[in-house]
């Protein structure tokens, strides 16, 4: 079984992935740092050097690669990954469970303003209320494609074992 998990940047894919793969015995990949290590530079380098279409592409290339390889997988995507070009099609054609972390703009804002010199979609964003803008407009965009999850699970409030135990019991 393959289970993906998509939600905006900041909403615990990551982190919930990581644990979820301990529970499951399931191995886990981050879709951001497996283009990081093909790629030799990190997702802002790419960004920097190579621009965002790029990325994309590449990120589309090493999604299927991902999907086509591998059987009983948790792999958490990028934030953007569900959005752009048929990647979300492709996520929903393969027969995987596909959940939604969703967290609320106001938890987001809280994740992400320390940690964004590290997203080159966020670091120019100076002030909290500035990234709230961007995270809102973002969210209004990307929520068509992540509601095409089979499973919504919100994030706000829970630890990232009750987020786990969630995933879990929706599975077997």
């Amino acid at each position: 079984m393959q289970i993906i998990l998509v939600g905006y940047m900041g909403s615990g894919k990551s982190y919930v992935g990581n644990l979820l793969a301990e529970v499951i015995n399931y191995p886990f990949i981050d879709l951001d740092s497996y283009i990081e290590k093909r790629e030799g530079y990190s997702i802002s380098e790419i960004f920097q050097k190579k621009g965002e279409l790029y990325f994309r592409k590449k990120e589309t290339a090493y999604l299927k690669e991902i999907l086509s390889e591998k059987s009983n997988l948790i792999l958490a995507t990028g934030g953007g990954t569900p959005c752009y070009g048929a990647n979300n099609d492709l996520i929903n054609s393969k027969g995987a469970s596909t959940i939604y972390l969703k967290t609320t703009i106001e938890e987001l804002v809280e994740r992400l303003f320390s940690e964004k010199s590290k997203r080159p979609l966020i670091e120019h964003l100076t002030t909290k209320a500035l990234l709230e803008d961007f995270i809102r407009k973002h969210l209004f965009e990307r929520s068509f494609y992540y509601n095409q999850s089979q499973r919504v699970i919100t994030t706000d409030n829970k630890s990232r074992e009750q987020i786990v135990e969630e995933i879990v019991a929706g599975l077997f």
